[in-house]
């Protein structure tokens, strides 16, 4: 069974989750808006931040933050 969570969604309609499948594998799924002919792409997670420091690239990262926010590391 997958999981998902959405990322971000643009102004102009384009989609980012962040995808968990039944092996465990994570990757980023990107629905194009119908403008841009509504492609699905997967990438890695390297992959995806290596591409720039986009909106959909500072959600994974704020995501990733919380993480830290919520189990502080003991000493």
């Amino acid at each position: 069974m997958k999981k998902a969570r959405k990322l971000y969604e643009s102004s102009s309609g384009d989609r980012w989750y962040l995808i968990r499948d039944a092996s465990g594998a994570l990757f980023i799924h990107h629905e194009a808006n119908a403008a841009s002919g509504g492609h699905v792409e997967h990438e890695d997670i390297a992959s995806f931040l290596k591409r720039g420091e986009g909106p959909e690239q500072q959600e994974l990262l704020r995501l990733i933050g919380t993480l830290v926010e919520e189990h502080p590391a003991h000493a």
